[in-house]
Order: C-alpha cells, then structure tokens, then sequence
C-alpha cells in the first residue's frame, strides 16, 4: 500500500556549497539520498517536498554543515495479505520456448499478467523480502482480455463519478 508520510533526515553540506542557493543544494542531496531506498519497513518511492529546513549547525573539525530536513515522501509498504502485480520474475532464455520462471515447476511465457498474495515479509538492513503465493482464487496467470477489461471498467467508473460531480457541485 502507498502512504504519505511525514519524514525527516538528517543532511551534511560542504562549506564549498554555502551560498545563495543553500537551501535548493539540501533539498537536491535530500533527493539523491533518499529517493528510491529501503527505509525498513518500507520503500521511499518519492519525495513531495521539504517542508521545514533547519539553520545549519557547523560540525567540529569537518567544517561541514548539518542541517535537519523534514520532507513528505511517498512510500510503498507490503502487507501481509495484500495482492499485487510483480514485474520482477527471472528471464530464463535457455528454455524452449524462452519463458519466465520462478521455480522448475511453474512457468510464465512473456506477455503473461501475474496476480500474486503477499504471505509474509521479512526486513534486513536497505533489503526487503517476500514471499507470495498464487494458489487461491484469481491469483496467477491473469489472461489479457482480463487485465482490459479491469482497465476499461475503472475509467468507466472514473468518468461516471467525474459527470456525477459536474452536475452536484456541493457535494
């Protein structure tokens, strides 16, 4: 599932970069940093914005200035349970004809949507794990007639609540 989350870091800047664009130095290292890493118990996919910089406080006998930056971030964190779509499964080009793979038993030729249950996760330092299964219903090999159809119901869907809105605007 997607959050938003309240963050706040902790960013080091050379004296060489102490100048008028200070602030926009600290929020593009914040950036670098952070976007796009393991935090624990959940990814940070991105970051909305800093919110509040703090003055710098010189660090003794570095010369570098430590500044304190709360951000929003937008981040992913699996729950056990939870259904989702992988795109990462491994490519085996050997095989007649060439598929995807998980294991020796089961196979996905390309093209193929997936539907998998998250069973269980484990955490370890900027890794995280999981283990899924596609042994229930409407879980697995997914046809692609399926996968438009989903599409074209949810912009129906979409359309339908936007005209409903348009005509009640006090809603």
């Amino acid at each position: 599932m997607f959050f938003l989350y309240n963050l706040e870091r902790k960013v080091t800047l050379h004296p060489s970069f102490m100048g008028r664009n200070m602030h926009d130095l600290v929020t593009a290292k914040l950036l670098k940093d952070v976007e796009g890493t393991c935090a624990g118990s959940y990814f940070i996919i991105s970051i909305m914005d800093a919110f509040e910089i703090s003055e710098g406080r010189i660090l003794p006998g570095l010369g570098m200035a430590e500044f304190t930056v709360g951000y929003r971030a937008v981040v992913w964190r699996p729950f056990k349970g939870e259904t989702l779509i992988p795109s990462d499964v491994k490519y085996d080009p050997n095989a007649t004809p060439p598929q995807f793979t998980n294991n020796e038993d089961t196979s996905i030729e390309p093209q193929t949507h997936v539907r998998v249950k998250i069973i269980g996760t484990r955490t370890e330092v900027g890794e995280m794990w999981a283990i899924g299964s596609i042994k229930e219903d409407y879980l697995g090999n997914q046809p692609f007639n399926y996968w438009m159809q989903q599409q074209k119901r949810l912009k129906r869907k979409s359309i339908n609540h936007h005209i409903r809105e348009e005509k009640n605007p006090l809603n």
